[in-house]
């Protein structure tokens, strides 16, 4: 064997057309590194559109609805999804059918006060629950969580009695009094709170902070994607509520939007295309709260999901 044989370096071996595909084939993994099959992407994805449809598919049934003119059939077979002559006549015809703007303004009288109500209850109780050293702190934590279990069907009539007896009964604040801070949002005041290291509060109660400050000052800075949370969930809970302004309230000046949006149809008048638009009134607020916090939102999820 030559010199030159000898000092030349080994040649690895040529990868065959299978190892080459392999290697040029895009690596699929999950948030651990595992690897993620392609067909098991594929049913994931299918999946999350079945998802999809079930829950956009009706709002976006009752958007096309609302668009149709009345010479278009919406019973058609098949359905036809898209309008073809798009109009907000509907619209209009809502507003002349019912005082929707003033059924809109006493809803949204009644959800900005319970958001303001619960987010500052809520937040109070919270930090109680969560912070502060007492005796019976547990059984007040287990009272919240037996309250969440008790249907309001079973208290309605009971809360019914304590408007009367107080004089609020068809008035907006007997709508908002019962619901003005909920459990569910005490509760996850208190898992965000539980998640903050004490030590934060230990170094300002060295330097002279009072509870108050404590709270204020320290403690719900750090969790102001939960308060968006419970802000979202009171919005919505006194927005879509119907039992209890519909027992509460009497008095048609007085009424909810969702009171309200039950005189579009009727025994002898049943317009689909009248009760789609006002379904889209009565959601819009609510597309637009999600859409300005949903930022907090997603980060308020977590903050109170690691301590029960």
């Amino acid at each position: 064997m030559s010199l030159a044989e000898k000092t030349r370096p080994a040649e690895k071996p040529r990868a065959t057309g299978r190892e080459r595909t392999r290697r040029r084939e895009p690596r699929i993994t999950d948030e651990h590194g595992r690897r993620i099959r392609v067909w098991e992407l594929a049913l994931r994805y299918l999946l999350l559109l079945g998802v999809l449809a079930l829950t956009i598919g009706p709002f976006l049934w009752q958007l096309s609805t609302s668009l149709k003119g009345p010479t278009e059939d919406i019973f058609s077979s098949p359905p036809k999804f898209l309008p073809s002559e798009p109009t907000l006549h509907n619209y209009e015809r809502v507003a002349d059918t019912i005082p929707v703007w003033d059924y809109a303004l006493n809803s949204l009288k009644v959800a900005a006060a319970n958001v303001v109500t619960n987010c500052v209850g809520a937040a109070l109780a919270g930090y109680a629950l969560a912070r502060l050293r007492y005796r019976g702190r547990r059984v007040a934590t287990l009272v919240f969580i037996l309250t969440m279990l008790v249907p309001v069907e079973g208290i309605i009539i009971a809360q019914f009695t304590t408007m009367r007896e107080l004089g609020l009964n068809n008035t907006l604040v007997g709508v908002l009094l019962p619901g003005c801070v909920s459990a569910l949002n005490v509760l996850l005041m208190r898992n965000a709170f539980l998640n903050l290291p004490y030590e934060i509060e230990e170094a300002a109660f060295v330097d002279g902070a009072n509870v108050w400050q404590r709270f204020y000052r320290i403690a719900l800075p750090a969790v102001k994607g939960t308060l968006a949370v419970v802000a979202i969930f009171a919005f919505m809970g006194a927005w879509d509520d119907f039992l209890w302004p519909l027992i509460v309230l009497s008095d048609p000046s007085r009424f909810t939007l969702t009171i309200g949006l039950n005189y579009l149809h009727g025994t002898f008048a049943n317009d689909e295309r009248l009760v789609a638009a006002g379904t889209i009134i009565a959601v819009a607020p609510l597309i637009v709260l999600f859409a300005c916090l949903q930022r907090y939102f997603f980060r308020g999820v977590g903050e109170g999901a690691v301590k029960g």
